[in-house]
């Protein structure tokens, strides 16, 4: 158990364990936070896409100049393109955070170190979310970026859709696409690159998230609240993994938009039209979201933990 001490000598909790909750209380209410953050968020990651399968820069000159042309096209809804499609990650999730919690559960029955369980946890439960979602990240970002602007390429509509009135239209004219091209493998494609870029990115953020958790507990005060602690510890955690993975994200969002045949593709096209700039493609974007994301998810998970711990262990918990 990992606990902490307080000035008054006190013990409590650093971390709720998996067992310590109530889990008719923490499932439903993860769900509705998890949906929370990701309305609030999603326009991050429609602008995140644009940027990155854009030819260099010559549609978008950053974030802000993405997000405001965006809005000016298309209005609010141009920044939740395959939102409703995407959305499916809350059942994912549910998934990925049980994945996670067991794993947890069971390397520390084997007196695994806090970081290692949350490396290992971090990239099994990834592996299970990334196999539930990948479909439906397919259909979302193939949304996300028809209709934008063409490059100097030409247009990102590999699948020949024409935009149509109504979202459910036009993400049922996709899957059809798809599925007539390619079959159900089709709906994986990239799923090797999604592998690639999001379970080292899971087990890394997971053990960033504790690392600087550790040490933030032994440079602040012992009155912090460790609920800020615990939210500044993912953004950190969010921002240092971005930095290391953000390559690997560009190539899965490549090869599932732009239905390029293999990784090696991908990172060739994208080798010679970036070169060394391909380690910043999209990333302040990503930057950005990835912060943001990290702080309210973490904020809404460590809330939810709080509340839905079981009355033995509600003495131990410190906000």
């Amino acid at each position: 158990m990992s606990q902490a001490t307080d000035l008054e000598g006190v013990e409590f909790l650093k971390t709720i364990e998996w067992e310590m909750m109530d889990k008719a209380k923490f499932f439903p209410l993860s769900m509705l936070s998890s949906f929370t953050v990701r309305c609030c968020l999603y326009p991050l990651t429609v602008i995140k896409t644009q940027l990155q399968v854009q030819f260099r820069n010559d549609v978008y000159s950053g974030m802000l100049d993405a997000g405001t042309k965006i809005y000016k096209s298309d209005g609010v809804s141009g920044l939740y393109r395959g939102f409703w499609i995407s959305s499916v990650q809350l059942i994912s999730g549910v998934f990925y955070i049980s994945t996670y919690e067991s794993v947890r559960h069971v390397l520390g029955q084997y007196g695994a170190g806090q970081r290692t369980k949350a490396l290992a946890a971090g990239g099994c439960a990834s592996v299970v979310g990334q196999t539930l979602i990948v479909p439906f990240d397919v259909i979302s970002q193939h949304m996300m970026v028809i209709g934008m602007p063409a490059t100097e390429k030409g247009g990102l509509n590999p699948l020949g859709i024409k935009p149509q009135n109504g979202r459910f239209r036009l993400a049922a004219g996709i899957t059809k696409e798809i599925y007539r091209r390619d079959g159900f493998r089709g709906f994986y494609r990239g799923y090797t690159a999604s592998l690639m870029a999001y379970v080292p990115n899971s087990a890394l953020w997971w053990a960033f998230y504790h690392l600087y958790q550790d040490q933030l507990y032994k440079i602040l005060p012992n009155w912090s609240s460790h609920l800020l602690v615990q939210c500044i510890a993912g953004s950190f955690g969010g921002f240092t993994t971005t930095l290391i993975t953000n390559p690997l994200d560009i190539l899965r969002a490549r090869l599932q938009v732009q239905r390029l045949g293999s990784i090696r593709v991908a990172f060739n096209e994208l080798w010679a039209e970036e070169k060394m700039n391909m380690f910043l493609k999209g990333l302040s974007a990503r930057l950005v979201q990835s912060a943001a994301f990290s702080f309210s998810i973490i904020l809404g998970y460590e809330t939810i933990k709080r509340i839905s711990v079981k009355e033995q262990y509600k003495h131990l918990v410190k906000w």
